[in-house]
């Protein structure tokens, strides 16, 4: 006990700084403790509003602001101790709370942006919807621009030259940029994807040129992931955007009803009340648009039916609700044409046989139905 009583005297000479302490650690927890009450008292303040900021700044300064009430807390804990330290433990002690401080502003301000980009792609936080792609790509810049900005910051207060840093990433860049001129190129090309915004996420696309077709399921800086409609991943690097055509079927206005139908060459007096019947029909339709060109013509004289066809313009673009709004078309049209006592020409041939003629190969003739 007299060793241990010599010990704790050669530390501080009292124990006055035990108590020091003690005070700081209790006022710190308390501190954090009132800090988190006020935010739960917040937080049910800002629910009562459909304010996007006031829920994205109290989402992001809850955590760090308490973590900074403990760096404080430590802070003076270091200081009160300081006569007890080495030199070398007491001149590292401000670099690292700087450090400290740089980081948890650093977490506050990315906590901020990914709280802003989830609310923007929330319904009803704005008065009118946002591109989900530009802001996801907003908010990766931004994190990116914080987080080396902090880097740099935090270099400069370790005592690290930043112009130095500077130089070597100036002549480093060039040669990556030739090492990782693909890598690259998938950047811009998704940089280009942002800008240009040809497809979001959730849209069906597919490309005439090359063998892609399904729905944007992630738009990354390096690739795109599309899920093809057999549901598998196909991983398209973002430079591949940048030197092929891109259908985006998912912006389209409308849907195209385009058939060619037949009647019998019987009925070719009844056509054109059937086409006239056809087309009061389309027009009086209401899932047609027609505002749109809407066409129903007699086409040609077929192989063994007399063609016409329908062009018209649905309202919905739904792909499932399109092609039911195309079989009750369909299913009118056959009604319409049986009512006028016609019917539907299917292919046939009719053999002609001439009284005492031999029957072969020259002697028959074949005409249309």
């Amino acid at each position: 006990m007299d060793t241990v009583q010599q010990w704790w005297q050669q530390m501080n000479g009292s124990q006055d700084w035990v108590i020091q302490v003690f005070v700081v650690i209790f006022i710190t927890l308390l501190a954090n403790y009132a800090a988190r009450k006020f935010y739960d008292r917040l937080e049910k303040q800002f629910a009562k509003t459909k304010n996007l900021w006031d829920d994205a700044l109290l989402w992001a300064v809850r955590k760090p602001s308490r973590a900074f009430i403990l760096v404080i807390g430590v802070r003076i804990v270091a200081e009160i101790m300081e006569p007890m330290m080495e030199e070398s433990f007491v001149t590292m002690i401000r670099p690292v709370f700087v450090v400290l401080v740089i980081s948890v502003v650093l977490w506050f301000l990315i906590r901020m942006i990914t709280k802003a980009e989830e609310l923007l792609k929330t319904p009803g936080y704005t008065q009118e919807p946002l591109d989900e792609t530009t802001v996801t790509a907003m908010a990766k810049l931004l994190r990116l621009s914080v987080i080396i900005t902090g880097g740099l910051v935090i270099a400069q207060s370790m005592g690290i030259s930043i112009s130095g840093v500077l130089a070597f990433g100036g002549i480093g860049g060039i040669a990556v940029g030739f090492a990782a001129k693909d890598l690259l190129a998938n950047f811009f090309g998704g940089l280009m994807v942002y800008l240009d915004r040809p497809f979001s996420v959730g849209d069906w696309v597919r490309s005439p040129d090359r063998s892609i077709e399904g729905t944007i399921e992630h738009i990354g800086w390096r690739l795109t992931i599309i899920r093809t409609f057999d549901k598998r991943p196909l991983y398209v690097p973002n430079s591949t955007f940048t030197s092929i055509a891109l259908e985006n079927p998912s912006r389209m206005t409308h849907r195209r009803i385009y058939e060619t139908m037949g009647v019998r060459y019987d009925d070719v007096n009844r056509l054109p009340a059937i086409i006239e019947a056809v087309k009061a029909m389309l027009t009086e339709h209401p899932e047609i648009d027609h505002n749109q060109t809407l066409i129903v013509n007699f086409n040609k004289y077929g192989t063994s039916s007399l063609d016409f066809f329908i062009y018209c313009m649905t309202i919905t673009t739904n792909w499932v609700k399109f092609h039911e709004v195309k079989q009750d078309v369909l299913f009118k049209i056959s009604e319409i044409v049986q009512q006028h006592g016609a019917e539907f020409a299917f292919p046939t041939q009719t053999l002609h046989v001439i009284e005492g003629v031999p029957q072969d190969s020259n002697s028959k003739i074949e005409e249309p139905a």
